[in-house]
């Protein structure tokens, strides 16, 4: 939870201790918003900043108390002008749309402003809302929603396979033992082998339902290296396998098993994505690890979580499938079984994580989340 800034050394000029324990609660209250928000003076100064706007503008709320909001927003006119017209009770709340500059990120983040009086005189509060934001949520939810559904279209069509499946493969083996045209057997031996085809298939699309969920501590620089060593053993030539790791990243509760086939299916769907440029020789694939803090995944809010972000430099996912690449059975590779990024999506899934992935020729990065607090 939030501290009390309201102290000695922390009062902005002019500024009053609260006096009651509702204007002391407000302060930890905000440390549960998945968006940027803070509590400023009429003036603009930062009383209190929650742990989202901490890790935006890259800096501790000690060192935000005191200052000038204006310095990290643009449109510094219009924020001003809200300023006073709230405290002057001309709007109980203003908002606009502007960028946060911060020196820690590259591109400025699009936001909308919103600036609200409060209970306490003298104190404002303002929200900074990613444009954006809720549509990535919406998405994230049609997701959740449609792994579910394909999760159990595989399992019941699986079942329904099964079955006759064997029957099948009994009745040509039997039929087989019965001819005497070797002839005639090669046509069982097709129909016993295509059963078999189909039932490994079965048996991978049931895998994640049936295997135990087996649970342990899980380092993720151990997995990567794991699916790294597997990678360049099988694509010697002509691939890099680039590594840029946060050490800080704690060991956290999860399959370390999935979490490898996971992470293996995706960078192999790279490599083998990386046929011509490894035939060049400037094949590259990057695993990239960071914290990131106050992450809202399946409408449960978590104050760290994992972000890994696998990416490589090859001619990016088609046009045709890149909306439904998750989807089970769809491949953009001619004999592929369409089952490698379900399977992933499945497992971090699993450990309450998600995948994103954006694709454009050259530049393709799968982005997972995990929670780890």
């Amino acid at each position: 939870m939030g501290r009390n800034v309201y102290d000695k050394s922390a009062k902005a000029p002019g500024q009053e201790e609260p006096d009651t324990a509702a204007e002391l609660a407000a302060q930890p209250a905000l440390d549960w918003l998945a968006t940027m928000a803070a509590l400023v003076d009429p003036q603009g100064r930062v009383l209190y900043a929650n742990p989202a706007m901490e890790a935006a503008l890259g800096l501790s709320r000690r060192h935000l108390r005191g200052q000038s909001l204006v310095q990290w927003l643009t449109r510094q006119g219009l924020w001003l002008d809200a300023l006073r017209q709230v405290h002057d009770d001309e709007f109980s709340s203003k908002r606009f749309d502007c960028a946060v500059v911060t020196r820690s990120s590259g591109d400025p983040i699009q936001v909308q402003l919103i600036l609200a009086r409060t209970e306490v005189p003298g104190m404002l509060l303002v929200e900074l809302v990613e444009l954006g934001q809720q549509t990535r949520q919406e998405r994230e939810e049609q997701w959740l929603n449609q792994a579910q559904a394909n999760k159990d279209l595989i399992r019941n069509l699986a079942h329904e396979i099964k079955n006759p499946l064997g029957g099948i493969r009994g009745a040509a083996q039997l039929l087989q033992s019965e001819l005497d045209s070797r002839e005639l057997q090669e046509y069982t031996r097709v129909i016993i082998h295509e059963a078999d085809r189909l039932q490994t298939l079965v048996d991978r699309l049931l895998a994640p339902h049936r295997r135990p969920h087996v649970v342990g501590d899980v380092n993720i620089h151990e997995v990567l290296e794991r699916v790294r060593s597997v990678i360049l053993a099988e694509f010697a030539e002509g691939l890099e396998v680039v590594r840029d790791y946060d050490a800080s990243i704690p060991e956290f509760r999860g399959d370390r098993e999935q979490l490898i086939q996971a992470i293996l299916n995706i960078a192999h769907n790279a490599a083998q994505a990386l046929s011509d440029r490894c035939v060049q020789g400037d094949a590259r694939i990057e695993f990239r690890t960071r914290i990131v803090r106050q992450v809202t995944l399946a409408k449960q809010r978590y104050r760290l979580a994992l972000l890994l972000h696998i990416s490589d430099n090859g001619p990016g996912v088609p046009p045709e499938i890149k909306d439904r690449m998750f989807f089970p059975l769809v491949s953009g590779r001619e004999g592929g079984s369409g089952l490698g990024l379900t399977l992933a999506q499945t497992f971090i899934q699993q450990h309450q994580g998600t995948i994103e992935c954006d694709s454009q020729p050259g530049q393709t990065d799968f982005r997972i989340l995990i929670p780890l607090l």
